[in-house]
């Protein structure tokens, strides 16, 4: 994801961008396994520290945790 000043705000429902943006920042320090083992009060803070990130943490859902954490295991299996 381009990471300047032009990039389009990310919100929660931008679920492959949120998982491209987790996987360039963590790379391979996780793994499928780690990735499901993430606490999802770890996976909020580390979202709404991405760059471009708009979306506010009383908008974010179980559902969208879940969706982001399957598809950072996409990239991460893409991506070996």
């Amino acid at each position: 994801m381009n990471n300047d000043k032009f990039a389009l705000p990310i919100q929660w429902n931008d679920i492959e961008d949120i998982a491209l943006e987790l996987y360039e920042k963590f790379g391979d320090d996780f793994n499928e396994q780690k990735i499901y083992r993430i606490r999802f009060t770890d996976l909020i803070e580390w979202v709404l520290e991405l760059p471009n990130f708009a979306g506010t943490r009383e908008q974010c859902t179980e559902g969208h945790l879940e969706q982001i954490q399957s598809a950072w295991v996409y990239e991460w299996r893409d991506n070996q």
